[in-house]
């Protein structure tokens, strides 16, 4: 038996709608992550992009579980000494939540230049409303 490996042409690219209303960040974001990939396809092959498009809605009304949302820290550095920055998990709901979705599925991708392309993927909005009605998205249910 041949393994087969998918090549760019093969690979059908769908788009799917998340809504995040009352939804775990890490739990939505591991499943999220696994479609971007394309890990859910039979057609999956490590070095080729097999994942599909991703929307997710209401970002801003994700939950964390435990103590999170008042303990967890976000770090990022301006590359000078002394230049690092902390940013609490509910500073940034309150100005962008947006970012604390795509930090948590950045985190579950590989890191290189596939990771990247891969991150592309994924479109994120705090409201309800997104501008990608024209791809058809079909809508996705996670067991959360």
């Amino acid at each position: 038996m041949k393994t087969i490996f998918a090549k760019k042409s093969d690979v059908l690219q769908k788009w799917h709608i998340i809504n995040a209303d009352n939804m775990v960040v890490g739990r939505m974001a591991s499943q999220v992550a696994k479609i971007l990939r394309g890990k859910n396809k039979p057609i999956f092959t490590p070095h080729v992009d097999t994942g599909d498009f991703v929307i997710i809605v209401n970002a801003d009304k994700v939950r964390f579980t435990g103590n999170k949302l008042e303990k967890k820290a976000y770090y990022r550095h301006s590359g000078y000494p002394g230049g690092i920055k902390e940013e609490m998990a509910k500073d940034i709901m309150k100005n962008n939540p947006e970012r604390i979705i795509v930090s948590a599925v950045r985190g579950m991708l590989p890191k290189n230049t596939l990771g990247k392309q891969q991150l592309t993927k994924l479109k994120v909005y705090s409201g309800p409303d997104h501008p990608h009605k024209a791809q058809n998205p079909e809508i996705l249910n996670l067991n959360n």
